[in-house]
C-alpha cells in the first residue's frame, strides 16, 4: 500500500510538471533596417583632368560600432549614397560582407584622400577578408558597380564635409 501511495504520489509530481510547464516558443525579435542618415557630402575628383566623377551623400563609420556594423543588414542603398569609415590611423585595413546584403564596391583611400586601391563587386554576405593591400586611412562603401560606371582609378582625389 505504501508502495501504491508513492507511485500514486509520483505520477500526480509528473502530470503537474509536465501540465504546469510554459512552452518553449522561439520568438524571433525583428529589428527595423537601419536608415540612411546623411552627414556629410563626399565627391571624387579624377586625377587625370580634375573632373569631378562624382557626388555622394555619405554615412560617416567612425566609431568601433559604427566601423564593425557598417552597412550591415541594408536592404539597398541608392547610387548617390555611400558610407566613409574613418580610421584613427593608416594602415592595412581588412573588410568582410558578414551580414551585408547588397553587393558593394569598397574603395581604400590613403592618409592624402587619394584612392590607394579597390575591391569591386563585394559579394553580399561573404566572410572573406577583403584587405586594403596598402596603408589605408579611410574606406568607402558604394554600390557594386559604381566604380567602374564612373571609372574610379588609383590616385584619384577624395574630397568630403561634414554636415
Amino acid at each position: 500500500m505504501k508502495t501504491l501511495k508513492h507511485y500514486s504520489l509520483l505520477l500526480i509530481t509528473i502530470f503537474s510538471l509536465l501540465t504546469s510547464c510554459k512552452e518553449n516558443k522561439t520568438e524571433v525579435i525583428k529589428t527595423p533596417e537601419p536608415a540612411f542618415t546623411k552627414e556629410g557630402i563626399l565627391t571624387i575628383t579624377k586625377s587625370t583632368d580634375n573632373s569631378k566623377a562624382l557626388l555622394l551623400d555619405i554615412e560617416i563609420a567612425e566609431t568601433d560600432y559604427e566601423t564593425q556594423t557598417g552597412l550591415m543588414q541594408r536592404t539597398s542603398m541608392k547610387e548617390n549614397q555611400g558610407m566613409l569609415f574613418i580610421f584613427p590611423d593608416s594602415r592595412i585595413h581588412s573588410f568582410y560582407m558578414k551580414n551585408t546584403k547588397i553587393a558593394l564596391d569598397i574603395i581604400y583611400i590613403d592618409e592624402n584622400l587619394h584612392i590607394a586601391s579597390f575591391q569591386e563587386n563585394a559579394k553580399p554576405l561573404d566572410e572573406t577578408g577583403l584587405s586594403s593591400k596598402v596603408p589605408v586611412m579611410y574606406v568607402l562603401e558604394i554600390n557594386a558597380g559604381l566604380s567602374e560606371k564612373y571609372m574610379l582609378e588609383v590616385g584619384d582625389k577624395i574630397d568630403f564635409t561634414r554636415l
